[in-house]
């Protein structure tokens, strides 16, 4: 599986994370495209190598003219973006993001999602960052993106709402919308102004998980800001390369409770509100005997680091848990990759699991055979009889 591994080294800002893609590869010239793809106009780019505090690579600045700095909604943005002829996973990102900002600014300022205005996020420079971001990984053919815990700066930062405190109030509720770890500077060094933008926040507090892989490299690209501070580089990483076929992760934990009067009705519902929370990547019960013999479920949530005291609030909130265990765990984990295969009766996805580089099983999409069951009107079972048949011979040459 091929990965990155973005450090974020000085902070993060869409542009930054641009000129990363750059410096690791890319030419400019997708940015252009982009432009183009997406019908809009008054925008330019420059790129330029430079130096940040002895650290090399790209700075990307986008240009834009007096149209082009015409504020709008976040609406607007996915109705660009939804028009265009870009690949559905880049849509489906890119709208991911441009939600997550409206959200948060409508909180920030307490008005509708529907009628909130993002000012300065509102330019175009905004709509290119992001679809710019999840084009640039989908160029470069990275399945996982992987992210260092965030600086949020220091100090204050000018904005259309006048002189804010660093994080502003947008990165904040992205921040705590996502889960995402972040850390501020040390306190004896000199205010820095904003390293994180709400815009850098929502593109990896959407797409990256926050942990370190354990990955071969193949190349590296330095992002740089516009400023050039004394006292720290004003730049980000990205390192691209594959996670062999088994690789330990750190820094997950499990969370476990002990259930012995909570209905069947409320673990379920529990069980179901865990899986769609941010920083959970597993939930699971398993029948156990108590005191007294007392048949029991024991209830196991299995986390990222950064996300335990919310996870076991809803925990403690919703059951009638006393208390909840915890403990750090690793996970060792195959090489694994999604494939599309065309068939005569629909699309379907299946799961490559592969070991040294050579695939051994393949598993079919139950969701999409469920989607090809009902449109054509066949059992489900004998659509993944196709399909299983089909990739087995395509990818496992049986």
């Amino acid at each position: 599986m091929k990965v990155a591994y973005v450090q974020a080294l000085g902070g993060a800002s869409g542009d930054m994370l641009i000129a990363s893609l750059i410096d690791a590869g890319l030419k400019m010239q997708f940015l252009e495209e982009i432009v183009d793809i997406l019908h809009v106009k008054g925008i330019t780019f420059k790129e330029s190598k430079a130096q940040r505090n002895g650290v090399s690579g790209t700075h990307v600045d986008v240009i834009l003219d007096s149209e082009a700095e015409r504020s709008r909604r976040w609406q607007d943005f996915v109705s660009i973006v939804e028009e265009s002829t870009l690949s559905s996973n880049v849509k489906e990102m890119s709208r991911k993001v441009f939600s997550l900002i409206g959200e948060a600014e409508s909180k920030v300022h307490g008005s509708d999602i529907e009628h909130v205005h993002l000012h300065e996020l509102g330019t175009l420079d905004t709509l290119v960052d992001v679809v710019g971001v999840m084009v640039g990984l989908e160029m470069l053919g990275i399945e996982k993106l992987f992210c260092s815990s965030l600086p949020t700066g220091s100090g204050t930062v000018n904005t259309a709402h006048g002189r804010l405190m660093v994080p502003a109030p947008a990165t904040e509720k992205i921040l705590a919308m996502t889960s995402a770890p972040f850390h501020a500077p040390p306190t004896h060094m000199p205010s820095t102004g904003e390293m994180l933008t709400p815009t850098g926040a929502a593109i990896l507090g959407s797409v990256a998980e926050f942990q370190a892989p354990v990955m071969t490299i193949e190349t590296v690209g330095h992002g740089l800001g516009t400023r050039d501070p004394d006292s720290y580089p004003n730049a980000l990483s990205l390192t691209v390369g594959k996670l062999g076929e088994e690789k330990v992760f750190a820094d997950l934990k499990l969370l476990e409770t002990n259930l012995d009067d909570s209905t069947g009705e409320i673990i379920g519902y529990v069980q179901q509100t865990l899986i769609a929370k941010a920083g959970v990547r597993d939930v699971w019960t398993t029948p156990i005997s108590m005191k007294k013999n007392r048949p029991a479920i024991m209830l196991s949530v299995l986390i990222e680091s950064g996300v335990e005291a919310e996870t076991a609030s809803l925990i403690l909130k919703e059951t009638s848990s006393l208390g909840i265990r915890t403990r750090p765990v690793d996970r060792i984990i195959a090489e694994r990759s999604i494939e599309e295969l065309d068939l005569a009766i629909g699309t379907c996805s299946v799961k490559i699991k592969s070991i040294e580089g050579k695939p051994i099983s393949v598993s079919p999409e139950f969701d999409d055979c469920k989607n090809i069951a009902e449109q054509v009107g066949i059992p489900v079972i004998e659509v993944m009889k196709i399909v299983q048949s089909e990739a087995d011979k395509r990818f496992l040459d049986r």
